[in-house]
């Protein structure tokens, strides 16, 4: 019996897990439909509803979870580059993406998160903790200045939220992030 409730919840994350992606991917072209993210997450609308009742609580998911994957990255990118290129790579591919993502549940972030007040000022804090950790690396790599404030430089980064996910964003983000480095760099 152990084994087919783990084998149930296992596979509850894995449905849970696609819904918040379809829902991610929905939201960036501008449109939640429960029956659409459902189609795309390869499951029921039923179990859509049954993991989030509201159309509310799919967008606060939403949100969370890409402010949670922005946070999360960021040991990873350290890991595997040089501190200017873990900033660069957290810019151009992870926070442009998160901003795209952003502006298309925009208005629907407005009205759910009045019923949560703590949600932006939660992700804007777990957001300055990951550039502050990046921005940290860069100063002891000695690729930019000791005095650059961790949170002018994700301010620097917020015209990231005016790209077009149906333009060439990622030289968009790419000339942006390089703009914002070099008014950062030590050299």
């Amino acid at each position: 019996m152990t084994g087919s409730v783990s084998h149930r919840r296992a596979d509850t994350r894995r449905n849970h897990d696609r819904i918040l992606a379809a829902a991610a991917a929905s939201v960036t072209a501008g449109e939640l439909s429960f029956n659409a993210i459902a189609k795309q997450a390869g499951v029921g609308v039923g179990t859509v509803y049954r993991h989030f009742p509201t159309r509310d609580a799919l967008v606060l998911a939403v949100y969370r979870r890409e402010v949670a994957h922005l946070v999360e990255v960021v040991p990873g990118l350290l890991r595997a580059h040089p501190p200017e290129q873990a900033f660069r790579t957290w810019a151009t591919e992870h926070l442009a993406r998160y901003m795209m993502t952003k502006r298309g549940l925009a208005s629907a972030l407005q009205a759910a998160s009045s019923a949560d007040d703590g949600v932006a000022a939660d992700a804007y804090r777990s957001m300055l903790g990951a550039a502050s950790t990046l921005v940290e690396a860069n100063v002891l790599a000695g690729t930019i200045r000791a005095d650059v404030d961790p949170e002018t430089a994700l301010r620097g980064l917020s015209g990231l939220f005016f790209l077009d996910p149906a333009g060439d964003w990622q030289q968009s983000a790419a000339d942006l992030t390089d703009l914002v480095w070099r008014g950062m760099s030590a050299g």
